[in-house]
């Protein structure tokens, strides 16, 4: 693979701004990189440059022919069969490794597009992208990517002072992140990666267990459990970037159920047991559902127990009805994983404020979580009841102690 050619890809809607995209290319080319061409613009082409992956190709790639698209003029249609086109061309570019970084300009549409497509590049391989929407709330359209997003301050549309100095910056600053060299030292696969979930209630549990994993010379990577966390969490397991998982704060799933601001989806913990990764799984936080300012809490909820963490945080204490479903839901996610798997129950608490004396302390009702845990979890789940608070270190060290040994067992 060292004797291939890798190329930076430059993508976009070379039909109306082929221009920009012409002066964008020659900045690559003087930092000596070799340069991939991808269009993505329906109506036509360029000729300021030469084209590797011309509209046709990436429409078939989408499951559309072009004359299809122009024809429907459909424009929301073309841009989401344009995006994915253009994600399958960058995902065998990568496969046959001579994807080196991608770069992308526009506004709107190109955007779109261009963050759809780069969602099948890895983590690592830089990405940018000089929009015009670039200071709009994107979350959604990056997701879990590492896209680099800079505003372009004036349209693509045309060179101008401006837009030349941007553009000759944003290539600039593409070839430097394809460019930076790996550190010496560790080797990717000579330690053990270990993630590990957080939020601030249990933040005491993660930051003792991973002072423990690192005394094992375990990498250790916390995720912060706030929707896009987990999210992120989960697209890595499944690039294969850990060797074991703590996922000591599953409050996504409680706000999934409820509707709250942070979940993180449909398909939060399944990536592990998908996957075969080594994993302790416990109900952190499952206590709660989190909401914005006391005035975002949906009206169905208004009469609940609320507590606010923060002015612009609004905790829900979840309900016994709740915790039934949410053991179900945790247990059923967990299916038949391919590795081996623990839950962790923490008989004394969920989280810093499900505590003795604490707002939302309830041993009833994490009761009704635990029994439908272990009532609905597959044979080969082991369950372990510990007699301690999530945040103690008996419990901590329980949860490193169990994920080691299961780890072992995949390495013995």
């Amino acid at each position: 693979m060292s004797d291939i050619q890798k190329s930076i890809v430059l993508l976009g809607c070379f039909d109306t701004k082929g221009e920009d995209f012409a002066f964008l290319r020659s900045c690559l080319l003087s930092h000596g990189e070799t340069v991939i061409t991808i269009n993505t613009g329906v109506y036509g082409s360029t000729a300021d440059f030469p084209v590797d992956f011309e509209a046709d190709e990436v429409a078939v790639a989408g499951g559309h022919a072009l004359d299809e698209l122009r024809e429907r003029a459909d424009r929301g249609h073309a841009v989401d069969v344009m995006g994915k086109g253009a994600a399958r061309v960058l995902a065998r570019l990568y496969e046959t490794g001579v994807l080196k970084a991608a770069i992308n300009m526009g506004g709107g549409g190109g955007t779109y597009i261009a963050l759809a497509a780069m969602q099948s590049i890895p983590l690592g391989i830089p990405k940018l992208c000089l929009s015009t929407v670039a200071s709009k709330d994107l979350s959604r359209q990056v997701g879990s990517k590492d896209i680099t997003l800079m505003p372009s301050v004036v349209d693509v549309a045309g060179l101008n002072s401006i837009s030349r100095m941007l553009i000759r910056q944003a290539a600039a600053a593409i070839c430097a992140m394809a460019n930076v060299p790996e550190p010496p030292g560790v080797t990717l696969g000579t330690v053990q990666r270990v993630a590990i979930t957080m939020f601030g209630n249990t933040t005491a549990c993660v930051m003792a267990c991973a002072d423990l994993l690192k005394a094992k010379s375990c990498e250790v990577f916390v995720f912060h459990a706030n929707g896009v966390g987990g999210q992120t969490m989960e697209s890595l397991i499944r690039e294969g970037c850990f060797d074991g998982l703590l996922d000591l704060t599953t409050t996504e799933l409680a706000d999934e159920l409820c509707g709250g601001i942070c979940s993180a989806g449909p398909d939060r913990l399944e990536a592990a047991a998908a996957c075969g990764i080594p994993q302790v799984i416990a109900p952190g936080c499952l206590d709660m559902v989190n909401f914005a300012h006391l005035d975002t809490v949906p009206q169905r909820y208004r009469s609940r127990f609320l507590y606010s963490w923060a002015p612009d945080v609004t905790l829900m204490r979840t309900n016994e009805m709740e915790n039934r479903q949410l053991g179900q839901l945790l247990a059923r996610k967990l299916g038949q994983p391919k590795a081996s798997t623990a839950v962790l129950l923490p008989l004394q608490g969920l989280s810093q404020l499900d505590a003795n004396g604490s707002a939302f302390f309830a041993p009833s009702v994490n009761r009704v979580l635990f029994d439908a845990i272990k009532e609905t979890v597959a044979e080969q789940v082991e369950v372990i009841e510990v007699a301690a608070h999530i945040n103690d270190g008996l419990f901590a060290r329980q949860a490193v102690e169990t994920l080691l040994r299961l780890m072992d067992q995949v390495t013995t």
